[in-house]
């Protein structure tokens, strides 16, 4: 396109918004409150998944090996535990350290628990590997994995939990994206219906320009330009409410709910609108091409 016909183009779309006023100011609205709802939903899918993650590297899977293993058959065993992708952290826990951590949890003297025990630890058979994954969902086959493997006697673990971290995990996903292709659709809607009202305005203006040699892609520039200028200004606004409105959530949070701020890592405003930027800005100038794209191509047979 030339660059005159595309300041035509422009200079089209944007009278084509004010003619429309009352429609064009309700597309842009309907944008807004879709974006704005994917942005929030979008905050708080990032920060529950962090969260998530948070609680998945605490679920920990102890291996116990057979009596009178080896140091070098247990370190064989670390070795080949490390090579699966799923692995997060490995760690190796004496029988001293099991018998120091039991006492700690057990007994309100520890110390004179021990001492009574002198150099009999009860727990002399319990060196462990302790580990953790970065996908709770991956436990039950991690888990059949550990239980082939020779020179183990018990893999004890938190199935349940991590069953359950997982269906919550799955639940909260296709219900953001449930909520957000309906909001989608709306938004598309009520475009579709100011660019049609806008090809109705100007009908007897396009089948002139048609007699005269137009191209239909002349003629269906402004519409789309004006598609994407509603879609550009809906998705400028919530992104700048949302920026302002998550750094003042979090502030409060972090000042108010000490204990919150200790169980869940908040993502960094930076972190968060680095990706949610870029996201909202194609969402919303999408949704006005090709919404203006359909419809011109249904309604511009003149």
């Amino acid at each position: 396109m030339k660059i005159s016909s595309f300041g035509y183009s422009v200079r089209q779309g944007v009278k084509n918004i004010r003619r429309n006023l009352l429609f064009s100011l309700a597309s842009i609205g309907t944008i807004i409150a879709c974006l704005f709802v994917f942005g929030l939903f979008f905050c708080v899918l990032v920060n529950f998944r962090a969260a998530i993650h948070k609680i998945e590297s605490s679920i920990s899977i102890s291996v116990f090996f057979d009596e009178g293993l080896s140091e070098e058959a247990i370190t064989l065993i670390g070795e080949q535990i490390k090579t699966r992708k799923e692995v997060n952290t490995i760690d190796f826990v004496s029988a001293e350290q099991a018998w120091e951590e039991f006492s700690d949890q057990t007994y309100d003297n520890p110390e004179e628990a021990r001492a009574a025990f002198g150099a009999d630890n009860p727990l002399a058979q319990s060196a462990s590997y302790k580990i953790t994954l970065k996908d709770a969902s991956k436990q039950a086959d991690f888990i059949q994995f550990l239980e082939s493997i020779e020179g183990i006697r018990k893999v004890s673990s938190s199935t349940y939990t991590a069953d359950s971290i997982s269906a919550i995990n799955a639940f909260v996903g296709y219900a953001s994206f449930g909520i957000i292709f309906i909001l989608l659709l709306v938004s598309i809607f009520l475009i579709n219906n100011t660019i049609t009202i806008g090809i109705t305005v100007r009908r007897e203006e396009i089948r002139i320009m048609k007699l005269i040699g137009a191209t239909n892609s002349f003629i269906r520039a402004p519409f789309i330009i004006e598609g994407v200028i509603i879609g550009l200004i809906g998705s400028i606004v919530p992104l700048i409410l949302l920026y302002y409105l998550y750094d003042i959530v979090i502030n409060y949070i972090a000042g108010r709910f000490s204990i919150l701020k200790s169980l869940f890592d908040f993502t960094s405003p930076w972190d968060m609108f680095k990706v949610l930027i870029p996201a909202t800005l194609l969402i919303g100038i999408g949704i006005g091409f090709f919404g203006s794209l359909i419809t011109t191509k249904r309604h511009l047979k003149i």
